[in-house]
């Protein structure tokens, strides 16, 4: 049975949490209602993965069906080569954002997982640790040491891992999100060459394709910049002079060589 200590104990817990949340709710709400600056980099993850596959689903593709039909080809060549193409790109993009983004999720829970460690064994060299952060950061050595007390009697684990380790909740590695997420972005790239090249005359399917896929990725570099939050010039250039400089090589190969696929 609960005890009377115990119960006042646990209802100043809750009282405490509920007070905590209830003036955090009102920050932000002063902070919203004085037009605070809305930021934009907890989609920074999502949105590379997204940027990513969609601009090598429509550039590889859209070089690789400009390339075969320079050569020669005929539609269904061209059209063979660029489906066999989408799908290896999609697959190959799942499977390496997924490893690569579950090996950077593996540092970080390796991270942490010491982190908890020195915390079990070490707690005040810990809370040291924390205020030295932010004296560095600008506190002098009495407010970082109460802001550093504060913080390790909340959540010592959560502080050091975002003042410390750099590691913040919304911005955690998420394998299974990017991998899906590239995937996806890659297929959607890929369809517009494709139907490109379903729509284009025989001798035009190369030119066709690129110059869709030229409009596509200009498109892709104005929405990856305004979701952002980022200027839009930048990205507009810099994703159609790559985008353009790809497709150019491979057309350039499949000239050059002239290798009907077949």
């Amino acid at each position: 049975m609960q005890t009377d200590g115990t119960g006042r104990a646990g209802d100043r817990e809750r009282n405490g949490k509920r007070d905590r949340k209830r003036d955090m709710d009102k920050a932000r709400g002063g902070a919203k209602a004085a037009g605070a600056a809305q930021h934009f980099v907890t989609r920074a993850n999502w949105v590379r993965a997204a940027v990513l596959g969609a601009n090598d689903g429509i550039v590889s593709t859209a070089s690789l069906v400009a390339g075969v039909a320079a050569a020669g080809s005929a539609r269904a060549e061209v059209l063979l080569a660029g489906v066999a193409g989408a799908v290896a790109g999609a697959m190959s993009m799942a499977a390496g954002e997924y490893v690569s983004v579950s090996s950077q999720r593996d540092i970080e829970e390796a991270d942490l997982a010491r982190e908890r460690a020195e915390h079990e064994t070490r707690p005040e060299l810990e809370e040291a640790e924390l205020a030295a952060i932010y004296m560095e950061r600008g506190l002098d050595a009495d407010l970082a040491g109460r802001v550093a007390a504060q913080l390790t009697a909340r959540d010592a684990l959560g502080a050091h891992a975002r003042d410390e380790l750099g590691l913040v909740p919304g911005q955690r590695a998420r394998p299974l999100q990017a991998a899906i997420a590239s995937a996806a972005a890659f297929a959607a790239g890929a369809t517009l060459p494709l139907a490109a090249v379903l729509v284009a005359r025989p001798g035009a399917m190369g030119t066709t394709a690129t110059g869709a896929s030229l409009v596509a990725l200009a498109i892709l570099g104005v929405l990856s910049a305004r979701v952002g939050g980022a200027p839009a010039w930048p990205a507009l250039w810099r994703i159609l002079f790559w985008g353009a400089a790809a497709m150019a090589a491979t057309a350039a190969v499949g000239y050059v060589f002239g290798v009907t696929v077949g």
